[in-house]
């Protein structure tokens, strides 16, 4: 007997709408289901956060299973492992030096590396040639000699300097000056009149040269050289024949000193302080042109250069040969 099977009817039919459908075509079907509206899906989702479902109570169908530990090999023997690589570290230390200590490997290394320090001549300039330096002097004819003074500033001469104003009521009023180089050490005198550092008048005069400025000399500058600038020489900047320390010329050394003596004056004010000096040692280590730089007054300027006249040097030298050369020396005043 046979029984034909009957079409499906509502109450018969499965209630999951996906299991007649064939499982190759089930993610085409679900991909094409009808979607849920967000206020719908936010509902629900807000339904489950306050009352989760509730799952059932996992059941486990297996228990763990024991393996072997893949570390266990080295359990224990951390100590053994330790002083092993300590072995092995120090004898490769120890062959190294060996190696090292070797005269044949010495030997090898000696003639194999070369080390030559780069030529840097290309790079380095060449040490300035000094020659001996320029000059200036002036004066009007005057029988006096050049009264001592301070210089002028430094600057593009349009007016020479005056130890006597000739002139009380110039048309146009400018500032004398002197050329020199811009670092160049002036002497220095404590006198609020302009005059020769070097002078030896003490009544206003700009001495017996010529060409304006004051001095013995010409050309507008101050001293006794020809010029713009100031002292012997010629051309302006500051003249004398001495040289400049370094560039090849070396400074002179002290062989021996004279202590300066106080003055009266500055020991009643028990006055202290350091007075600086510019020298020109010669070829026999004599100093000369004595002018103080930065002066303290109260008598000490003349004490200082009364002692360092009387000091003794060793020249200094250019090309191995004795020279005359310039520098400043500091002279100080101390009470005990």
């Amino acid at each position: 007997m046979t029984t034909t099977p009957l079409p499906p009817t509502n109450e018969n039919r499965s209630p999951d709408p996906l299991a007649e459908v064939d499982h190759s075509d089930l993610h085409l079907v679900r991909l094409l289901a009808p979607e849920v509206s967000w206020l719908k899906q936010f509902v629900t989702n807000l339904k489950e956060f306050f009352h989760p479902v509730e799952l059932p109570p996992l059941e486990l169908t297996s228990k763990p299973v024991a393996v072997k530990d893949i570390w266990g090999q080295s359990a224990g023997n951390e100590r053994t492992a330790g002083l092993s690589s300590l072995m092995v570290h120090g004898g490769v230390v120890g062959l190294l030096f060996l190696i090292g200590s070797s005269e044949t490997v010495q030997k090898v290394v000696k003639e194999v590396v070369h080390l030559q320090a780069p030529d840097l001549a290309p790079y380095q300039a060449a040490p300035k040639k000094q020659s001996m330096g320029g000059g200036g002097g002036g004066g009007n004819l005057s029988p006096l000699d050049a009264s001592k003074g301070k210089l002028p500033k430094i600057a593009k001469q349009f007016v020479p300097p005056s130890a006597v104003v000739l002139n009380e009521n110039p048309k146009l009023i400018m500032e004398p000056s002197i050329e020199a180089p811009p670092n160049a050490v002036l002497p220095m005198v404590a006198l609020n009149t302009l005059g020769d550092p070097m002078g030896l008048g003490r009544i206003p005069s700009n001495g017996p040269g010529s060409g304006a400025g004051i001095g013995s000399g010409k050309g507008g500058g101050v001293g006794s050289g020809s010029g713009r600038g100031v002292g012997p020489g010629s051309g302006g900047g500051i003249g004398g024949g001495a040289y400049r320390i370094g560039g090849g010329v070396s400074a002179p050394l002290v062989l021996a000193k004279v202590e300066p003596e106080y003055s009266e004056e500055a020991r009643k004010a028990k006055f202290q302080g350091t007075v600086m000096l510019y020298i020109e040692v010669d070829e026999n280590g004599k100093p000369k042109n004595l002018r103080v730089v930065r002066a303290l007054g109260l008598g000490l300027d003349e004490k200082a250069i009364e002692a360092v006249s009387r000091w003794k040097f060793r020249p200094g030298f250019k090309d191995g040969k004795a020279v005359t050369v310039a520098a400043t020396v500091e002279v100080n005043f101390r009470l005990l």
